[in-house]
C-alpha cells in the first residue's frame, strides 16, 4: 500500500534512522497513526546540497528561498530566479538525487559549472509572506508602500552574498515570463553584487503588446490565468468545460459578461484590466520599458524572445528600444531565437511543422546566455567580448545572425494592390476591397475546436493559415513567385487606410510566407501559408491609445502598428501574402463595431454587422513596411 505524506501533523517519526536501529525497535501498535509528519527525500548519497531558508525582507516580510548548488562547490556564482509558479517545484523537477534531474533542463550547464542555482517564491505566494499583487507596481503613484520587486531583489541579494559561503559574492538574475518581469525589476536601483541579468520573454506593458492587451484588444485566456494564480480555494482555469472554446466565448458575450457569468468579476486580478480598457495612467506606470528607459542602466543585459512568441512578443524588443534611445551605450544586446514562449528553455530544434539546424535553443544557452554569465558573475573570468546589438535566428534561411544594430533592415513598402495583389511600387490607381465583419461568426484564431491550450496554444503563431481559405470576411493579397530572397530583420509596420460603417472596429493584418505547392522531401510544408507576424488594432485608439475615439462611418483612416519583431527570409519559390481581417477569436474579445464606452461592457444589442473598407493605390495607399536587410 502506498502511504500519502503529509507535513505539518504532531506525529513525527524519524524515518531516516538506520535499518540497525529499526530493527531493535518494539513491534508498532495495530493502531499507530501512519501518517508522519515530513520525510526529508534528499538523501545522504545526494551528489547536491539543497537548502531551503526564509530570507527577511526591508518591512519585515520573509520570502522563501531554495538554494541547490553541486557538493564540493566553492566561490560560486549565483543565478537567481523569483518566481510565482513555486520556488519547491522549481527545485525538485524530479525526486531524484542527481541535481541534473532536480532543477529545470536548462540549469544543467550552469550548476555542473560550479554555479549555485536560487530560487525564490514572490512575496505572497507559496511558502512566501506578504500579499500577492499580480504586477506589484514599482514604488512611486501606483505603490504607496516602501516595497516592490525591485526591493525584494535588493534585499534578497544582500542576504545571499552575506549568508551563503559557498558563493564568490556575485549574482546574476535569469527567468522567462513573470520571472523576465522580476529580473527586469531587479534593475531598478540594483544592488551591487548584481552582475548581469537575463530576462527573456518578459512582461513588460500588459496593454501595449502583452499578456493582458494588444493595441487596446483584450486577450482573453487571461481569465484562466487570474483564476489560476490568485485564488487559494477553488483556483484552476474557468470551469467552462472542455468544449469547444469559440462557443463558450461566443455565448458569454462582453469580457465583463463572462466575467460574471462565471464568478469571477468579484477577483481583483480580474477587475483591474476591466476597469482600466485604454492606456490610462494604470497602464502607463506600469509600463517596464518606459520606467526603465528613465534610468541609466548599469546592469548587463540580454534580453530575449522567441520570433513566435504567443504570450509576451511585445516586451523585449520594447525594453531594447526604449533603453537604447534614452541611453545609447547602454550595456544591452537583444537575443530572438525561433520559438514559442519561453522556448529558450526547452528543447528547440523545432516548432510545429518547422524544422531547425540543430537544437537550437540548446545553442543559444551554451554559446550565448552562459558566455554573458560566465564573464560577469565567475571569479578571475575572461574578459567579456563587445556586446552586439542582436543576436537573432534568420527563420526560412535557417541561420544565427549577428548585428551591430536592431533593426537590421531598412524601411521599404509593399503595397496592397488590385486583384489581391502587392506590388513593390504605388500603385497609381485607387481603389479598395469591402467585407462584412460580423460579431456573431468572428474568424478563429486557430482552426476549431478551439482550445488556449496545450500545442495549440503553444504553436498558434505558425498554424498553417489555409485554414480561413474561403472566408468572405478575410481579405488576402500576394506577390508573385519570388525570383530571390528577401530578408527581413526588424518589425514590419502596418499602414493601412481603411472605413468602417460602424463606429469601431478591429484591424487584423497577417504577414504570411506561403510555401510552394510541390514539395515532396517535405510534403507537409508543400503550400503551407506561415504566420511570420500578425497582430491586431482596436480602431478606437487611432487618434491615440489613451483616447479612445468613435470611428466616422464612411470616413477612411490611417491605421498605423507594428508586428512583433522577426529575422525572417522569403526565400525563392515562395510567395509574400497579406492578410486583412477583423477578428481573431476568442483569443481577442470581439469589437461590437458600433461606439460603446467601454467594449468590455458591450450588451448583446450592441454587435452589429459592418463593413470594413480596406483602401490602396493613389493617395491612400496602404502597406507594410518591410525592415529589409542589405543581404
Amino acid at each position: 500500500m502506498r502511504v500519502r505524506l503529509f507535513a505539518g501533523l504532531a506525529l513525527s517519526i524519524a524515518l531516516a534512522a538506520p535499518l540497525a536501529a529499526q530493527d531493535s525497535a518494539p513491534p508498532l501498535d495495530p493502531m499507530t497513526n501512519d501518517k508522519v509528519a515530513s520525510y526529508d527525500w534528499v538523501r545522504p548519497e545526494a551528489d547536491y546540497v539543497r537548502r531551503e531558508v526564509m530570507i527577511p525582507m526591508r518591512d519585515g516580510k520573509k520570502l522563501f528561498t531554495v538554494i541547490v548548488f553541486r557538493k564540493g562547490t566553492s566561490d560560486g556564482p549565483m543565478l537567481l530566479s523569483r518566481s510565482p509558479y513555486n520556488a519547491t517545484g522549481h527545485t525538485s523537477r524530479n525526486r531524484s538525487q542527481k541535481i541534473e534531474e532536480v532543477l529545470a533542463v536548462m540549469d544543467a550547464p550552469f550548476v555542473n559549472d560550479g554555479y549555485i542555482r536560487v530560487y525564490q517564491d514572490v512575496r505572497g505566494l507559496y511558502k512566501s509572506e506578504g500579499d500577492y499583487v499580480m504586477t506589484r507596481p514599482l514604488r512611486g503613484p501606483l505603490n504607496k508602500t516602501k516595497v516592490d520587486h525591485a526591493t525584494d531583489a535588493y534585499d534578497t541579494i544582500d542576504w545571499l552574498v552575506k549568508n551563503v559561503r559557498e558563493s564568490n559574492g556575485k549574482v546574476g538574475i535569469i527567468g522567462s515570463s513573470y520571472l523576465g518581469f522580476t529580473a527586469l525589476m531587479a534593475l531598478f536601483d540594483p544592488h551591487p553584487a548584481l552582475k548581469a541579468a537575463v530576462p527573456q520573454s518578459p512582461m513588460v506593458d500588459g496593454w501595449m503588446g502583452d499578456d493582458w492587451f494588444h493595441n487596446g484588444a483584450f486577450r482573453t485566456f487571461g481569465f484562466d490565468y487570474d483564476l489560476g494564480q490568485t485564488v487559494e480555494k477553488g483556483g484552476g482555469e474557468v470551469p467552462k468545460g472542455t468544449g469547444d472554446e469559440y462557443t463558450a466565448y461566443l455565448n458569454g458575450g462582453s469580457a465583463g459578461a463572462f466575467a460574471r457569468k462565471w464568478g469571477i468579476d468579484r477577483l481583483p486580478a480580474v477587475r483591474k484590466p476591466l476597469e482600466h480598457p485604454a492606456y490610462d495612467s494604470f497602464w502607463q506606470e506600469q509600463a517596464v520599458d518606459k520606467l526603465l528607459a528613465r534610468r541609466k542602466l548599469t546592469v548587463p543585459t540580454l534580453v530575449m524572445l522567441g520570433q513566435w512568441d504567443q504570450e509576451d512578443s511585445y516586451g523585449a524588443p520594447a525594453v531594447y528600444r526604449a533603453v537604447k534611445a534614452a541611453q545609447p551605450d547602454a550595456p544591452i544586446m537583444l537575443g530572438i531565437g525561433p520559438w514559442r514562449h519561453s522556448g529558450a528553455n526547452y528543447e528547440g530544434s523545432s516548432l510545429g511543422p518547422l524544422k531547425f539546424e540543430g537544437d537550437t535553443a540548446l545553442q543559444f544557452r551554451l554559446n550565448w546566455i552562459k558566455p554573458f554569465l560566465d564573464c560577469r558573475v565567475k571569479s578571475n573570468p575572461a574578459p567579456c567580448p563587445p556586446m552586439p546589438a542582436a543576436v537573432t535566428y534568420a527563420t526560412g534561411a535557417n541561420r544565427w545572425e549577428i548585428d551591430g544594430k536592431w533593426p537590421a533592415g531598412s524601411e521599404r513598402p509593399l503595397y496592397l494592390a488590385s486583384g489581391g495583389t502587392l506590388s513593390w511600387t504605388a500603385p497609381a490607381e485607387a481603389g479598395s476591397d469591402d467585407y462584412i465583419s460580423d460579431p456573431a461568426k468572428p474568424v478563429p484564431f486557430v482552426p476549431r475546436p478551439v482550445k488556449m491550450d496545450g500545442d495549440s496554444w503553444r504553436q498558434w503563431l505558425v498554424q498553417d493559415q489555409r485554414f480561413v481559405d474561403g472566408r468572405t470576411d478575410v481579405l488576402t493579397y500576394s506577390t508573385a513567385v519570388l525570383t530571390k530572397p528577401v530578408h527581413i530583420k526588424g518589425a514590419p509596420r502596418i499602414d493601412l487606410r481603411a472605413a468602417t460603417s460602424g463606429g469601431d472596429s478591429d484591424l487584423v493584418v497577417k504577414l504570411i510566407d506561403v510555401y510552394p505547392d510541390e514539395n515532396s522531401a517535405n510534403p507537409v510544408m508543400a503550400g503551407y501559408e506561415l504566420g511570420v507576424g500578425i497582430e491586431i488594432f482596436r480602431g478606437r485608439y487611432v487618434h491615440g491609445f489613451s483616447t479612445p475615439a468613435q470611428l466616422e462611418p464612411g470616413k477612411t483612416y490611417s491605421f498605423g502598428w507594428s508586428l512583433p519583431n522577426v529575422n525572417h527570409v522569403f526565400l525563392p519559390g515562395h510567395k509574400i501574402m497579406v492578410q486583412v481581417q477583423s477578428s481573431l477569436f476568442p483569443l481577442y474579445d470581439r469589437n461590437p463595431q458600433t461606439w460603446v464606452p467601454s467594449i468590455m461592457e458591450a450588451k448583446p444589442q450592441d454587435y452589429r454587422k459592418a463593413t470594413q473598407t480596406i483602401r490602396w493605390g493613389g493617395t491612400e495607399a496602404s502597406a507594410v513596411y518591410l525592415p529589409i536587410a542589405p543581404d
